[in-house]
């Protein structure tokens, strides 16, 4: 289910969501703890031997998790692969999806590439990214996507739908549980912005319509560079320096934005959805 989007893609685009991806403790969960679509008791490795339903790859009884849209080329598959399985789960299962059979490829590097769309072909994976898809689509066609999509996860399972520009300095995405979207996050490489809010034209295709007077996303990137032009004397330090104080400066104006655990290599801002929610619930949720 779907359309044929333009496959634009490109060696290490998505780094900035494979490392978001990687230290997400709800992420490495859902991988690391995959049970049965069909009796959720039951443990991943004997859904394998007992289940058709396809929520963990069948040979391995390894968690799975799916690439929807990945292009022209499968780099970003194998590389998403590649990262999972040295920093989560190195049994991890992965299958990259595209609706254009064109686009298929030979098996490499443990990934496997089939004929699929949002209906996520016989899987219900554990995870499933989706990038660089849906901005082609109409905003009136996100909701139904992203059920679709949430129809099809394993219990406990998450998707991660965003955009980026083509080198991936600037990307946001969201993430999703099987019920409703639970956060937005804005990552960019510190040298390729001059405010935060240039993020706003890489936003996903549920928010890019809606960063205008009245809406919560423009508030948030409103203040976001309010906080950042207050920061300037710590600029001498570095940008992510300068931006973890920012961020700071955000939370103690009552934004509820994630606090930074541990070193980062990009400028990050994650925010519960309710905080950037489009204002006519057009959505549907």
């Amino acid at each position: 289910m779907g359309t044929v989007t333009r496959g634009t893609t490109g060696v290490n685009r998505l780094r900035k969501c494979d490392r978001w991806m990687c230290h997400h403790p709800a992420i490495r969960s859902a991988l690391r703890n995959a049970v049965c679509n069909t009796v959720p008791s039951v443990s991943a490795d004997t859904c394998a031997n007992t289940c058709t339903d396809a929520c963990t790859d069948a040979a391995t009884g390894a968690p799975l998790a799916i690439d929807l849209g990945y292009g022209a080329a499968p780099w970003t598959t194998v590389e998403m692969a590649t990262r999972l399985r040295t920093h989560v789960c190195p049994t991890l299962e992965v299958v990259g999806l595209e609706i254009d059979p064109s686009r298929l490829f030979p098996p490499q590097n443990g990934v496997r590439f089939e004929l699929g769309g949002f209906e996520l072909s016989h899987y219900h994976p554990s995870l499933v990214r989706a990038f660089n898809v849906l901005r082609q689509y109409s905003e009136a066609e996100v909701g139904n996507a992203w059920r679709i999509m949430q129809s099809r996860l394993a219990p406990g399972g998450l998707i991660v739908e965003g955009t980026c520009n083509e080198v991936g300095q600037r990307a946001a995405w969201i993430l999703l549980d099987n019920e409703r979207p639970r956060s937005l996050t804005l990552a960019w490489s510190p040298t390729a912005v001059t405010t935060p809010s240039d993020v706003a034209e890489r936003l996903p295709k549920a928010l890019i319509h809606r960063n205008v007077p009245g809406e919560k996303i423009y508030d948030l990137l409103q203040a976001a560079d309010a906080a950042w032009d207050a920061t300037a004397g710590y600029a001498t330090f570095g940008p992510i320096d300068r931006w973890r104080r920012a961020k700071n400066l955000l939370r103690e104006n009552g934004w509820p934005v994630d606090r930074q655990r541990r070193k980062l290599q990009d400028c990050i801002l994650t925010v519960p959805w309710e905080a950037v929610a489009p204002a006519d619930n057009v959505l549907g949720y």
